[in-house]
Protein backbone atom coordinates (compact mmCIF):
# COMPACT_ATOMS: atom_id res chain seq x y z
CA UNK A 1 0.00 0.00 0.00
CA UNK A 2 1.42 3.36 -1.00
CA UNK A 3 2.25 5.90 1.73
CA UNK A 4 1.49 8.88 -0.48
CA UNK A 5 -1.22 8.22 -3.06
CA UNK A 6 -3.55 5.26 -3.53
CA UNK A 7 -2.95 2.88 -6.41
CA UNK A 8 -6.12 2.98 -8.50
CA UNK A 9 -7.30 0.46 -11.08
CA UNK A 10 -10.24 0.63 -13.48
CA UNK A 11 -12.12 -2.39 -14.74
CA UNK A 12 -13.91 -1.94 -18.06
CA UNK A 13 -14.68 -4.28 -20.90
CA UNK A 14 -13.15 -1.98 -23.52
CA UNK A 15 -9.93 -0.57 -22.04
CA UNK A 16 -8.93 1.56 -25.02
CA UNK A 17 -8.98 5.01 -23.49
CA UNK A 18 -6.57 5.44 -20.57
CA UNK A 19 -8.03 7.86 -17.99
CA UNK A 20 -4.58 8.82 -16.71
CA UNK A 21 -1.05 7.57 -16.24
CA UNK A 22 -1.63 6.96 -12.51
CA UNK A 23 -4.51 4.60 -13.21
CA UNK A 24 -4.20 1.04 -14.49
CA UNK A 25 -6.98 -0.28 -16.74
CA UNK A 26 -8.02 -3.94 -17.03
CA UNK A 27 -10.43 -5.68 -19.36
CA UNK A 28 -11.23 -8.69 -17.14
CA UNK A 29 -11.43 -9.70 -13.52
CA UNK A 30 -8.84 -12.43 -14.18
CA UNK A 31 -6.29 -9.91 -15.46
CA UNK A 32 -6.92 -7.67 -12.44
CA UNK A 33 -6.52 -10.50 -9.93
CA UNK A 34 -3.28 -11.58 -11.60
CA UNK A 35 -1.66 -8.28 -10.54
CA UNK A 36 -0.60 -7.17 -7.05
CA UNK A 37 -3.62 -5.74 -5.19
CA UNK A 38 -4.62 -2.12 -5.83
CA UNK A 39 -5.82 0.26 -3.13
CA UNK A 40 -8.96 1.48 -4.90
CA UNK A 41 -10.97 -0.08 -7.72
CA UNK A 42 -13.38 1.62 -10.12
CA UNK A 43 -15.84 -0.60 -11.97
CA UNK A 44 -16.64 1.20 -15.23
CA UNK A 45 -19.25 -1.38 -16.21
CA UNK A 46 -23.01 -1.67 -16.66
CA UNK A 47 -24.73 -2.05 -13.29
CA UNK A 48 -25.48 -5.78 -13.68
CA UNK A 49 -21.92 -6.56 -14.83
CA UNK A 50 -20.46 -4.49 -11.99
CA UNK A 51 -22.53 -6.46 -9.47
CA UNK A 52 -21.27 -9.79 -10.83
CA UNK A 53 -17.67 -8.52 -10.88
CA UNK A 54 -18.05 -7.46 -7.24
CA UNK A 55 -19.15 -10.99 -6.30
CA UNK A 56 -15.87 -12.37 -7.62
CA UNK A 57 -13.69 -9.57 -6.24
CA UNK A 58 -15.04 -9.72 -2.69
CA UNK A 59 -14.38 -13.46 -2.58
CA UNK A 60 -10.72 -12.79 -3.41
CA UNK A 61 -8.71 -12.31 -0.21
CA UNK A 62 -6.84 -9.35 -1.69
CA UNK A 63 -10.09 -7.39 -2.12
CA UNK A 64 -12.10 -8.46 0.94
CA UNK A 65 -11.99 -4.96 2.42
CA UNK A 66 -10.78 -2.70 -0.42
CA UNK A 67 -12.67 0.37 -1.58
CA UNK A 68 -14.55 -0.59 -4.75
CA UNK A 69 -16.76 1.97 -6.48
CA UNK A 70 -19.15 1.73 -9.44
CA UNK A 71 -19.19 4.48 -12.05
CA UNK A 72 -22.85 3.77 -12.78
CA UNK A 73 -25.70 3.52 -10.29
CA UNK A 74 -25.11 0.16 -8.55
CA UNK A 75 -27.71 -2.60 -8.66
CA UNK A 76 -28.74 -4.65 -5.60
CA UNK A 77 -25.51 -6.70 -5.71
CA UNK A 78 -23.46 -3.52 -6.04
CA UNK A 79 -25.21 -1.95 -3.06
CA UNK A 80 -24.59 -5.05 -0.93
CA UNK A 81 -20.92 -5.54 -1.88
CA UNK A 82 -19.58 -2.19 -3.07
CA UNK A 83 -18.92 1.28 -1.72
CA UNK A 84 -21.50 3.11 -3.79
CA UNK A 85 -21.14 5.34 -6.79
CA UNK A 86 -17.66 6.61 -7.62
CA UNK A 87 -16.76 10.27 -6.86
CA UNK A 88 -16.97 12.62 -9.86
CA UNK A 89 -13.18 12.92 -10.14
CA UNK A 90 -10.15 10.88 -9.14
CA UNK A 91 -8.77 13.54 -6.78
CA UNK A 92 -11.61 12.86 -4.34
CA UNK A 93 -10.50 9.25 -3.93
CA UNK A 94 -7.40 10.17 -1.91
CA UNK A 95 -9.15 11.50 1.26
CA UNK A 96 -11.58 8.56 1.19
CA UNK A 97 -8.71 6.11 0.95
CA UNK A 98 -6.72 7.86 3.73
CA UNK A 99 -9.73 7.68 6.07
CA UNK A 100 -10.15 3.99 5.18
CA UNK A 101 -6.47 3.31 5.93
CA UNK A 102 -6.63 5.19 9.22
CA UNK A 103 -9.62 3.14 10.37
CA UNK A 104 -7.87 -0.07 9.29
CA UNK A 105 -4.93 0.79 11.56
CA UNK A 106 -7.39 1.23 14.46
CA UNK A 107 -9.18 -2.06 13.93
CA UNK A 108 -8.57 -4.82 16.49
CA UNK A 109 -5.41 -3.17 17.79
CA UNK A 110 -3.68 -3.67 14.46
CA UNK A 111 -4.34 -7.42 14.21
CA UNK A 112 -5.31 -8.72 10.79
CA UNK A 113 -8.88 -10.12 10.60
CA UNK A 114 -8.74 -13.90 10.22
CA UNK A 115 -12.00 -15.51 11.35
CA UNK A 116 -15.33 -14.84 9.64
CA UNK A 117 -16.71 -12.62 12.41
CA UNK A 118 -13.60 -10.46 12.42
CA UNK A 119 -13.68 -10.18 8.63
CA UNK A 120 -17.31 -9.05 8.61
CA UNK A 121 -16.80 -6.64 11.50
CA UNK A 122 -13.70 -5.23 9.80
CA UNK A 123 -15.65 -4.57 6.60
CA UNK A 124 -18.34 -2.71 8.57
CA UNK A 125 -15.80 -0.87 10.73
CA UNK A 126 -14.02 0.46 7.66
CA UNK A 127 -17.34 1.91 6.42
CA UNK A 128 -19.04 3.71 9.35
CA UNK A 129 -22.47 3.84 7.67
CA UNK A 130 -22.36 0.45 5.94
CA UNK A 131 -24.83 -2.38 6.52
CA UNK A 132 -25.01 -6.10 5.89
CA UNK A 133 -27.70 -5.93 3.24
CA UNK A 134 -30.16 -8.74 2.56
CA UNK A 135 -30.76 -9.45 -1.11
CA UNK A 136 -33.82 -11.18 -2.55
CA UNK A 137 -32.82 -14.16 -4.68
CA UNK A 138 -35.30 -16.59 -6.21
CA UNK A 139 -32.55 -19.21 -6.49
CA UNK A 140 -32.11 -19.25 -2.70
CA UNK A 141 -34.33 -21.68 -0.76
CA UNK A 142 -34.96 -19.04 1.94
CA UNK A 143 -35.66 -16.31 -0.67
CA UNK A 144 -33.03 -13.96 0.78
CA UNK A 145 -29.26 -14.07 1.13
CA UNK A 146 -26.50 -11.90 2.58
CA UNK A 147 -23.96 -11.49 -0.25
CA UNK A 148 -21.20 -9.90 1.82
CA UNK A 149 -21.27 -12.59 4.53
CA UNK A 150 -21.18 -15.28 1.84
CA UNK A 151 -18.31 -13.60 0.01
CA UNK A 152 -16.18 -13.19 3.15
CA UNK A 153 -17.00 -16.71 4.32
CA UNK A 154 -15.49 -18.17 1.13
CA UNK A 155 -15.71 -21.94 1.22
CA UNK A 156 -16.76 -22.12 4.87
CA UNK A 157 -20.03 -24.04 5.16
CA UNK A 158 -22.35 -22.14 7.51
CA UNK A 159 -25.91 -20.93 8.06
CA UNK A 160 -25.94 -17.16 7.45
CA UNK A 161 -29.12 -16.57 9.45
CA UNK A 162 -27.88 -18.60 12.43
CA UNK A 163 -24.54 -16.81 12.32
CA UNK A 164 -26.24 -13.40 12.29
CA UNK A 165 -28.38 -14.37 15.28
CA UNK A 166 -25.22 -15.34 17.15
CA UNK A 167 -23.70 -11.93 16.37
CA UNK A 168 -26.88 -10.29 17.69
CA UNK A 169 -26.66 -12.30 20.91
CA UNK A 170 -23.06 -11.17 21.35
CA UNK A 171 -24.30 -7.60 20.74
CA UNK A 172 -21.70 -7.10 18.01
CA UNK A 173 -24.38 -6.41 15.41
CA UNK A 174 -27.79 -4.78 15.66
CA UNK A 175 -30.90 -5.10 13.51
CA UNK A 176 -31.63 -2.33 11.03
CA UNK A 177 -34.47 -1.95 8.50
CA UNK A 178 -37.05 -4.74 8.32
CA UNK A 179 -37.41 -5.87 4.70
CA UNK A 180 -39.74 -8.84 4.79
CA UNK A 181 -41.25 -11.62 6.86
CA UNK A 182 -40.99 -15.08 5.31
CA UNK A 183 -42.43 -18.45 6.30
CA UNK A 184 -40.25 -21.53 6.13
CA UNK A 185 -40.72 -25.28 6.24
CA UNK A 186 -40.31 -26.68 9.74
CA UNK A 187 -38.47 -29.71 8.34
CA UNK A 188 -35.82 -28.46 5.94
CA UNK A 189 -36.08 -24.68 6.41
CA UNK A 190 -36.97 -24.03 2.78
CA UNK A 191 -39.18 -21.14 1.78
CA UNK A 192 -40.35 -22.87 -1.40
CA UNK A 193 -43.87 -23.62 -0.27
CA UNK A 194 -47.05 -24.34 -2.23
CA UNK A 195 -50.27 -23.30 -0.53
CA UNK A 196 -53.15 -25.54 -1.65
CA UNK A 197 -56.88 -25.63 -0.84
CA UNK A 198 -57.92 -28.97 0.67
CA UNK A 199 -60.96 -30.57 2.21
CA UNK A 200 -61.33 -29.55 5.89
CA UNK A 201 -62.60 -33.06 6.76
CA UNK A 202 -60.08 -35.41 5.12
CA UNK A 203 -57.51 -32.92 3.72
CA UNK A 204 -57.89 -34.38 0.23
CA UNK A 205 -56.77 -32.19 -2.63
CA UNK A 206 -59.63 -33.12 -4.99
CA UNK A 207 -62.29 -30.54 -4.13
CA UNK A 208 -64.65 -28.77 -6.52
CA UNK A 209 -66.91 -25.77 -6.37
CA UNK A 210 -70.42 -27.11 -6.88
CA UNK A 211 -73.88 -25.51 -6.46
CA UNK A 212 -75.99 -27.35 -3.88
CA UNK A 213 -79.58 -27.31 -2.61
CA UNK A 214 -81.15 -27.74 0.82
CA UNK A 215 -84.59 -29.44 1.10
CA UNK A 216 -86.72 -27.89 3.85
CA UNK A 217 -88.95 -30.98 4.13
CA UNK A 218 -86.29 -33.48 5.21
CA UNK A 219 -83.20 -31.29 5.59
CA UNK A 220 -81.21 -33.12 2.91
CA UNK A 221 -78.30 -31.21 1.37
CA UNK A 222 -76.83 -32.35 -1.92
CA UNK A 223 -75.49 -31.30 -5.27
CA UNK A 224 -77.92 -29.43 -7.47
CA UNK A 225 -77.66 -32.09 -10.19
CA UNK A 226 -79.00 -34.73 -7.76
CA UNK A 227 -82.27 -32.76 -7.41
CA UNK A 228 -82.90 -32.44 -11.16
CA UNK A 229 -85.36 -35.10 -12.45
CA UNK A 230 -86.90 -34.58 -15.88
CA UNK A 231 -86.46 -30.81 -15.68
CA UNK A 232 -88.02 -30.37 -12.25
CA UNK A 233 -86.50 -30.24 -8.76
CA UNK A 234 -87.26 -33.32 -6.62
CA UNK A 235 -85.49 -34.15 -3.37
CA UNK A 236 -83.57 -37.44 -3.88
CA UNK A 237 -84.11 -38.29 -0.18
CA UNK A 238 -87.85 -37.69 0.50
CA UNK A 239 -89.03 -37.20 -3.11
CA UNK A 240 -90.75 -33.90 -2.29
CA UNK A 241 -91.20 -31.58 -5.24
CA UNK A 242 -89.38 -28.29 -4.68
CA UNK A 243 -91.20 -25.41 -6.31
CA UNK A 244 -90.41 -22.19 -4.45
CA UNK A 245 -86.99 -21.13 -3.17
CA UNK A 246 -87.27 -19.85 0.36
CA UNK A 247 -90.30 -21.97 1.23
CA UNK A 248 -89.52 -25.42 -0.24
CA UNK A 249 -85.73 -25.18 -0.48
CA UNK A 250 -82.78 -22.79 -0.49
CA UNK A 251 -79.17 -22.67 -1.57
CA UNK A 252 -76.84 -23.31 1.43
CA UNK A 253 -73.54 -21.56 1.92
CA UNK A 254 -71.68 -24.84 1.45
CA UNK A 255 -70.62 -24.51 -2.20
CA UNK A 256 -67.59 -26.85 -2.12
CA UNK A 257 -67.64 -30.64 -2.28
CA UNK A 258 -64.86 -33.13 -1.67
CA UNK A 259 -64.75 -35.88 -4.24
CA UNK A 260 -62.90 -38.16 -1.84
CA UNK A 261 -65.23 -38.10 1.18
CA UNK A 262 -68.27 -36.32 -0.41
CA UNK A 263 -68.28 -33.67 2.35
CA UNK A 264 -69.83 -30.25 1.67
CA UNK A 265 -68.26 -27.14 3.19
CA UNK A 266 -68.20 -23.35 2.94
CA UNK A 267 -64.47 -22.65 2.96
CA UNK A 268 -61.64 -24.98 2.19
CA UNK A 269 -58.70 -25.54 4.51
CA UNK A 270 -55.17 -24.58 3.43
CA UNK A 271 -52.09 -26.80 3.57
CA UNK A 272 -48.53 -25.56 3.00
CA UNK A 273 -46.56 -28.17 1.10
CA UNK A 274 -42.77 -27.88 0.96
CA UNK A 275 -41.55 -28.26 -2.61
CA UNK A 276 -38.10 -29.38 -1.42
CA UNK A 277 -38.78 -32.05 1.20
CA UNK A 278 -42.52 -32.67 0.66
CA UNK A 279 -43.50 -32.07 4.27
CA UNK A 280 -47.07 -30.78 4.78
CA UNK A 281 -47.86 -28.09 7.38
CA UNK A 282 -50.79 -26.00 8.41
CA UNK A 283 -49.81 -22.36 7.77
CA UNK A 284 -49.81 -21.49 11.49
CA UNK A 285 -47.13 -24.17 12.12
CA UNK A 286 -44.60 -22.71 9.70
CA UNK A 287 -41.43 -21.06 10.99
CA UNK A 288 -41.61 -17.28 10.67
CA UNK A 289 -38.38 -15.39 10.00
CA UNK A 290 -37.86 -11.65 9.79
CA UNK A 291 -35.49 -10.48 7.06
CA UNK A 292 -33.49 -7.38 7.98
CA UNK A 293 -30.38 -5.44 7.15
CA UNK A 294 -27.80 -5.44 9.97
CA UNK A 295 -25.24 -2.92 11.12
CA UNK A 296 -22.42 -2.61 13.63
CA UNK A 297 -23.66 -2.03 17.19
CA UNK A 298 -22.03 0.32 19.66
CA UNK A 299 -20.64 -2.67 21.54
CA UNK A 300 -19.28 -3.98 18.23
CA UNK A 301 -17.57 -0.65 17.53
CA UNK A 302 -15.93 -0.72 20.93
CA UNK A 303 -14.78 -4.30 20.35
CA UNK A 304 -13.31 -3.36 16.98
CA UNK A 305 -11.10 -0.79 18.66
CA UNK A 306 -10.39 -2.60 21.91
CA UNK A 307 -9.84 -6.09 20.48
CA UNK A 308 -11.94 -8.98 19.18
CA UNK A 309 -9.88 -11.93 20.33
CA UNK A 310 -11.19 -12.11 23.89
CA UNK A 311 -7.82 -11.01 25.28
CA UNK A 312 -7.55 -10.30 28.97
CA UNK A 313 -6.95 -6.61 28.32
CA UNK A 314 -10.11 -6.25 26.24
CA UNK A 315 -12.21 -8.26 28.69
CA UNK A 316 -10.90 -6.25 31.61
CA UNK A 317 -11.77 -3.03 29.79
CA UNK A 318 -15.41 -4.02 29.41
CA UNK A 319 -15.67 -5.45 32.92
CA UNK A 320 -14.29 -2.29 34.47
CA UNK A 321 -16.66 -0.10 32.51
CA UNK A 322 -19.70 -2.30 33.34
CA UNK A 323 -20.87 -1.75 29.76
CA UNK A 324 -23.99 -3.61 28.65
CA UNK A 325 -25.82 -3.82 25.34
CA UNK A 326 -28.77 -1.53 24.72
CA UNK A 327 -31.32 -4.36 25.04
CA UNK A 328 -29.88 -5.46 28.40
CA UNK A 329 -29.72 -1.86 29.60
CA UNK A 330 -33.39 -1.35 28.67
CA UNK A 331 -34.33 -4.45 30.70
CA UNK A 332 -32.42 -3.22 33.76
CA UNK A 333 -33.94 0.25 33.51
CA UNK A 334 -37.44 -1.17 33.00
CA UNK A 335 -36.99 -3.40 36.07
CA UNK A 336 -35.92 -0.40 38.20
CA UNK A 337 -38.95 1.58 37.00
CA UNK A 338 -41.28 -1.32 37.83
CA UNK A 339 -39.86 -1.60 41.37
CA UNK A 340 -40.27 2.12 42.00
CA UNK A 341 -43.86 2.16 40.70
CA UNK A 342 -44.86 -0.85 42.80
CA UNK A 343 -43.02 -0.19 46.05
CA UNK A 344 -41.85 3.45 45.82
CA UNK A 345 -38.30 2.28 46.35
CA UNK A 346 -35.40 1.76 45.88
CA UNK A 347 -34.79 5.10 44.23
CA UNK A 348 -32.28 5.44 41.40
CA UNK A 349 -30.90 8.00 38.98
CA UNK A 350 -30.19 7.96 35.27
CA UNK A 351 -27.57 10.13 33.62
CA UNK A 352 -27.08 10.79 29.92
CA UNK A 353 -23.72 12.11 28.73
CA UNK A 354 -22.96 13.39 25.22
CA UNK A 355 -19.76 14.72 23.66
CA UNK A 356 -21.23 17.67 21.81
CA UNK A 357 -18.29 18.38 19.51
CA UNK A 358 -17.31 14.83 18.52
CA UNK A 359 -17.39 15.45 14.76
CA UNK A 360 -15.23 18.55 15.18
CA UNK A 361 -12.73 16.59 17.30
CA UNK A 362 -12.43 13.86 14.65
CA UNK A 363 -12.01 16.47 11.93
CA UNK A 364 -9.22 18.23 13.83
CA UNK A 365 -7.46 15.21 15.36
CA UNK A 366 -8.22 12.43 12.87
CA UNK A 367 -9.86 9.06 13.55
CA UNK A 368 -7.03 7.55 15.59
CA UNK A 369 -6.39 10.45 17.99
CA UNK A 370 -10.11 11.22 18.19
CA UNK A 371 -10.98 7.70 19.32
CA UNK A 372 -8.04 7.72 21.72
CA UNK A 373 -9.41 10.90 23.31
CA UNK A 374 -12.91 9.40 23.66
CA UNK A 375 -11.41 6.27 25.21
CA UNK A 376 -9.53 8.43 27.70
CA UNK A 377 -12.78 10.16 28.63
CA UNK A 378 -14.55 6.80 29.03
CA UNK A 379 -11.70 5.62 31.28
CA UNK A 380 -12.29 8.70 33.46
CA UNK A 381 -15.96 7.80 33.66
CA UNK A 382 -15.00 4.27 34.68
CA UNK A 383 -12.90 5.62 37.54
CA UNK A 384 -15.82 7.70 38.82
CA UNK A 385 -18.74 5.23 38.65
CA UNK A 386 -19.33 2.48 41.21
CA UNK A 387 -19.20 -1.29 40.73
CA UNK A 388 -22.99 -1.44 40.99
CA UNK A 389 -23.60 1.16 38.24
CA UNK A 390 -24.27 0.10 34.66
CA UNK A 391 -23.52 1.89 31.39
CA UNK A 392 -24.44 1.62 27.72
CA UNK A 393 -23.54 3.61 24.62
CA UNK A 394 -26.51 4.32 22.35
CA UNK A 395 -24.25 5.98 19.79
CA UNK A 396 -20.58 6.87 19.35
CA UNK A 397 -20.99 10.09 21.33
CA UNK A 398 -23.74 9.23 23.87
CA UNK A 399 -23.22 7.30 27.14
CA UNK A 400 -26.04 6.36 29.55
CA UNK A 401 -25.40 5.52 33.21
CA UNK A 402 -27.89 3.72 35.47
CA UNK A 403 -27.14 4.59 39.11
CA UNK A 404 -29.03 2.46 41.69
CA UNK A 405 -29.83 4.05 45.08
CA UNK A 406 -28.59 7.45 43.95
CA UNK A 407 -30.71 10.47 45.00
CA UNK A 408 -30.80 13.83 43.23
CA UNK A 409 -27.96 15.21 45.36
CA UNK A 410 -25.75 12.23 44.45
CA UNK A 411 -26.57 12.71 40.77
CA UNK A 412 -25.54 16.37 40.93
CA UNK A 413 -22.26 15.46 42.63
CA UNK A 414 -21.54 12.85 39.93
CA UNK A 415 -22.13 15.43 37.21
CA UNK A 416 -19.63 17.77 38.88
CA UNK A 417 -17.02 15.00 39.07
CA UNK A 418 -17.57 14.12 35.40
CA UNK A 419 -17.00 17.72 34.38
CA UNK A 420 -13.80 17.77 36.43
CA UNK A 421 -12.63 14.54 34.76
CA UNK A 422 -13.42 15.89 31.30
CA UNK A 423 -11.43 19.02 32.11
CA UNK A 424 -8.38 16.91 33.01
CA UNK A 425 -8.61 14.93 29.77
CA UNK A 426 -9.03 18.19 27.88
CA UNK A 427 -5.92 19.67 29.50
CA UNK A 428 -3.87 16.52 28.79
CA UNK A 429 -4.90 16.35 25.14
CA UNK A 430 -4.98 20.13 24.60
CA UNK A 431 -8.32 19.69 22.85
CA UNK A 432 -11.61 21.21 23.92
CA UNK A 433 -14.32 18.71 25.00
CA UNK A 434 -17.89 19.96 25.20
CA UNK A 435 -20.02 17.75 27.44
CA UNK A 436 -23.79 17.88 27.58
CA UNK A 437 -25.61 16.02 30.38
CA UNK A 438 -29.19 15.26 31.29
CA UNK A 439 -30.39 13.61 34.51
CA UNK A 440 -33.41 11.76 35.87
CA UNK A 441 -34.17 10.68 39.44
CA UNK A 442 -36.81 8.18 40.55
CA UNK A 443 -39.34 8.22 42.06
CA UNK A 444 -39.50 12.04 41.83
CA UNK A 445 -39.34 12.29 38.02
CA UNK A 446 -41.28 9.14 37.09
CA UNK A 447 -44.12 9.71 34.62
CA UNK A 448 -47.14 7.45 34.29
CA UNK A 449 -47.02 4.74 31.62
CA UNK A 450 -43.47 5.65 30.58
CA UNK A 451 -41.28 2.62 29.92
CA UNK A 452 -37.50 2.45 29.48
CA UNK A 453 -37.32 3.21 25.71
CA UNK A 454 -39.72 6.16 26.05
CA UNK A 455 -37.79 7.52 29.03
CA UNK A 456 -34.48 7.36 27.17
CA UNK A 457 -36.04 8.93 24.06
CA UNK A 458 -37.46 11.79 26.15
CA UNK A 459 -34.16 12.44 27.89
CA UNK A 460 -32.23 12.18 24.63
CA UNK A 461 -33.96 15.33 23.38
CA UNK A 462 -32.10 17.21 26.09
CA UNK A 463 -28.79 15.96 24.71
CA UNK A 464 -29.35 17.10 21.11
Amino acid sequence: MSDTLPRVAVLRWEPDAQPGSAVAVFASVEALLAQPPFDVLLLDLPSADAGQALRRLRRAEAYHFSLIYCTQEPDAWGQALGDGKAPPNLALLEPLWRLWRERLALFNRGRAPERLESRVLAWLWLRPKAQLRALGDAACAQHYRYPLVEALAGDEGFNAHGWLQLMLQKDWLEAAKLLDRVRLCGGCGSGRLNYVDVCPECHALDIVRQPSLHCFTCGHVGAQEEFLKDGVLICPNCYSRLRHIGSDYDRPLENYRCRACQAFFVDSAVDARCLDCGMVHSPDRLRVREVRHYQLSESGRLRCRQGLEGSSAADAYFQRLNLTGEAGFHELLGWQLALVRRYGEPGFSLLGLRVDNLDQMFAELGEMRGHALIDALVERVQQIIRDTDRCTRSSEDVLWMLLPRTPAAGLQRLQERLLEGAQRVQNDAQQQINLRMVGFTAPEDVQAEEDAPLLLARLATGLN
